[in-house]
């Protein structure tokens, strides 16, 4: 038997079938037959259709989204039995044991915030890191860029680079004139729909031509040349995604002298720099051209591939002003947008990036360990080019060696591609190129 303390406490509490009986009173719409009613509240609650008693979810009518164009490719490969399958989807680099690689410089700078006791897990601004922010416009700008040193540029710590576009596009709609933006066809497969929810009309501009495997120069001319005077316009900075074709030196000038006559707003997409051709200034030449003539341009930069820091959602976006003060003001702006978005940004990974751009020892370390990956894509690349020859592949395979970056357009027809659409060359190794060898020349010869 309960103490008398106890039975006491437990006689002047109101039972728990009372207390939700009131509670029920302060939620549901006030009626005269209420208080009337001989019904518990467990039964007046299960009335209602959003109540876990029901037996269907109020999201029973959903439709299976499907799968990621990109990423299903990797869920694809993961239900695959067969033990001799090779995963070339997504854009992440690995080593020659089919393993994503951590970069020493990363790990050392890692370790060198852990043993830091004064570093401390407060809130960054909204803007993110200052340092961070800083240090990235000097890489992607150079260090003796006019814009930076007229405190021409606003930058913001953002989401990697997909939260960068995210915001810059959402910034270009609440404040720019025009509302449309053009994007290269084909693109990364997360642009339109970035773009899209940002509050933007796309449209697109040619590209690629597919009958040669390389850039449809004079298609891009002319469809730029036609678009409505200040019309935003999506630009790959190198290493285009999908195709790995870039324009060279001279056809990046005729494109900025095209854009600047006819006021169209330049766009940067940065997520390879140095991950190319192994150099962060060459693959930094056309965003620097673009901002040497004195123009406006948005920059949004991804530091996944570099430094290896997928997971870490680390980028920034830039916005370069015809003004000082106008960077002020276009800041502020981008505060109000990021705000109620994701309020601030991640601390760890933008504090590694800052440790090691910061430190010239580390910097040097990163800049050899980033050449060693670019190189190696580039040979994997001269193997698999060497390897189609050597089975007597039909076709012309050198595009693939003209190409640059994590991924290649192989020319293969729409049958043939069902199972090859998107070849990242950073997820090639010595052990896998004979097997994909083997599987495109089945492909062209078996499936014509």
């Amino acid at each position: 038997m309960a103490p008398a303390n106890v039975r006491a406490a437990q006689a002047q509490a109101p039972s728990a079938d009372r207390r939700l009986s009131t509670l029920v009173g302060h939620l549901l719409p006030s009626s005269p037959r209420r208080a009337a009613a001989d019904t518990s509240a467990t039964s007046t609650l299960e009335s209602f259709p959003t109540m876990a008693s029901q037996g269907s979810s109020v999201f029973a009518a959903l439709e299976q989204a499907p799968e990621d164009p990109i990423l299903g490719v990797t869920v694809a490969y993961n239900k695959d039995p067969s033990p001799v399958k090779v995963n070339l989807g997504v854009g992440a680099y690995r080593t020659e044991e089919g393993k994503p690689l951590v970069l020493n410089v990363v790990r050392r700078a890692e370790q060198m915030l852990i043993n830091n006791p004064s570093r401390v897990k407060e809130y960054l601004p909204i803007t993110g890191l200052a340092e961070f922010n800083k240090l990235s416009a000097k890489l992607i700008f150079g260090a003796d860029s006019p814009a930076i040193q007229e405190n021409r540029v606003a930058t913001v710590q953002c989401l990697s680079g997909t939260g960068s576009l995210r915001v810059g596009g959402e910034f270009l709609a609440r404040h720019y004139h025009e509302r449309t933006i053009y994007i290269p066809q084909p693109t990364w497969g997360n642009h339109p729909k970035v773009f899209t929810l940002s509050g933007l009309n796309v449209r697109s501009y040619r590209y690629y031509d597919p009958a040669t495997c390389s850039l449809h120069f004079e298609g891009l001319l002319e469809d730029l040349g036609s678009a409505p005077s200040g019309s935003i316009v999506l630009l790959h900075a190198c290493a285009h995604n999908p195709t790995g074709v870039d324009p060279t030196i001279e056809q990046w000038e005729q494109i900025r002298q095209l854009m600047r006559s006819k006021s169209l707003l330049p766009f940067f997409d940065s997520a390879y720099q140095g991950f190319a051709s192994g150099s962060l200034d060459k693959d930094a030449q056309s965003v620097r051209m673009f901002v040497a003539d004195g123009g406006e341009l948005l920059m949004a930069q991804s530091y996944a591939k570099n430094m290896g820091l997928y997971g870490e959602r680390v980028g920034a976006l830039s916005i370069v002003c015809k003004s000082a003060d106008v960077a002020v003001r276009v800041e502020s702006q981008l505060k109000l947008v990021i705000r109620p978005m994701y309020s601030n940004p991640p601390l760890h990974g933008a504090s590694i990036v800052a440790t090691i751009l910061r430190d010239s020892e580390m910097f040097n370390e990163w800049t050899l360990e980033l050449k060693a990956m670019a190189d190696r894509i580039i040979n994997m690349r001269q193997q698999l080019f060497n390897a189609l020859k050597s089975r007597g592949t039909p076709g012309d395979w050198s595009h693939i060696i003209k190409q640059i970056g994590m991924f290649t357009f192989t020319g293969l027809n729409s049958e043939q591609v069902a199972f090859m659409r998107r070849i990242s060359m950073a997820g090639l190794s010595m052990r896998t190129v004979p097997h994909l060898a083997d599987a495109i020349h089945a492909a062209v010869t078996q499936l014509k």
